[in-house]
């Protein structure tokens, strides 16, 4: 009887019990459905081998893929008030900024990095689409400003890479002033003479593309990212009318002039470089220089890239 209890039923119970898998152990494909393994993604700098497919990224990686050794010096941002309107829908405006917090270790959508590309300083920012959607708010259009006058004071290029849904509408009125605000900032950029390049990525819409993020010297466009005000569907519905296929994509955008260019993901950091040095005037780098200061050949290169080009949404207007 013991050997019953103590040894065969443990073992039918454990050919029962179902295994517990992590969650985010495998990532589909949006596009495709082909399910990839994390580590194997993430070491391909999130683009999904095979269909090219640019999943989003944090925003600390993204300044780590970016700066050389993946070491920067994280920017100060100024205090604001965390909820001026004390909104409320179904659930508090601060819960909710609690949680974004919790889920991806920022203050706000917007972090800022200051660092060297390929022995070149710059200053950089990235919105979070993790953080309420990347929506632009008090926090976020601070961090955007604070980004441009730390790079006026240290006289070096400015990149940024944007992601959001819009305007952050818990606080209305207020969320809408950043956008002049932010463009004045970039008037500051200009007056330096200092270089401004936007890179759009998936997606980038609302206020933000009404704003800084169409105002770079440069517009730089990941593949399949969706730019755009108003979404297509949004369009559709106002216009009764079937749109072209790919409007507000990458690829369209750039045939209609609207961006400069689409840069796959694993040649960003090289385009950047090229671009900073070549709009500051500094020499261009010598043969094998990148990649001494550029990450590992196996990060850069990310394994079998699939290099053909190729959405958590918070609360935004």
């Amino acid at each position: 009887m013991n050997w019953i209890n103590n040894v065969v039923r443990p073992k039918i119970s454990g050919i029962l019990r179902k295994r517990v898998v992590p969650d985010n152990l495998w990532v589909k494909c949006p596009e495709t459905g082909q399910m990839v393994f994390h580590r194997d993604l993430e070491a391909n700098q999130f683009v999904v081998p095979g269909s090219g497919y640019h999943m989003r990224m944090s925003a600390q990686v993204r300044l780590a893929a970016l700066f050389d050794g993946g070491e920067f010096d994280k920017i100060a941002l100024p205090e604001v008030a965390l909820d001026p309107l004390k909104f409320r829908d179904e659930r508090r405006y601060t819960d909710r900024v609690k949680d974004s917090r919790a889920k991806t270790s920022m203050s706000d959508a917007v972090l800022l990095g200051a660092g060297k590309l390929d022995g070149l300083a710059v200053v950089a920012g990235v919105q979070d689409f993790d953080f309420l959607g990347g929506s632009l708010g008090m926090a976020a259009g601070e961090a955007v400003i604070t980004g441009m006058q730390t790079a006026v004071k240290r006289k070096c290029p400015f990149i940024i890479f944007t992601a959001s849904g819009g305007a952050r509408m818990q606080e209305g009125i207020l969320s809408l002033m950043q956008m002049p605000r932010t463009t004045v900032a970039v008037q500051e950029m200009r007056e330096a003479g200092l270089p401004y390049i936007v890179v759009l990525t998936n997606p980038t819409t609302g206020g933000v593309t009404a704003s800084y993020a169409m105002l770079g010297d440069i517009h730089i466009a990941e593949p399949g990212a969706l730019i755009c005000f108003a979404g297509p569907r949004v369009i559709e519905q106002t216009i009764r009318e079937k749109l072209p296929d790919g409007f507000q994509r990458a690829e369209y955008l750039r045939d209609h002039g609207m961006v400069d260019m689409v840069v796959h993901r694993h040649q960003m950091r090289e385009t950047l470089s090229r671009l900073c040095r070549m709009l500051t005037g500094k020499p261009a780098l010598a043969a094998g220089a990148r990649k001494l200061n550029g990450p590992s050949s196996a990060a850069a290169a990310g394994g079998n890239s699939g290099s053909s080009p190729g959405a958590s949404a918070g609360t935004t207007a």
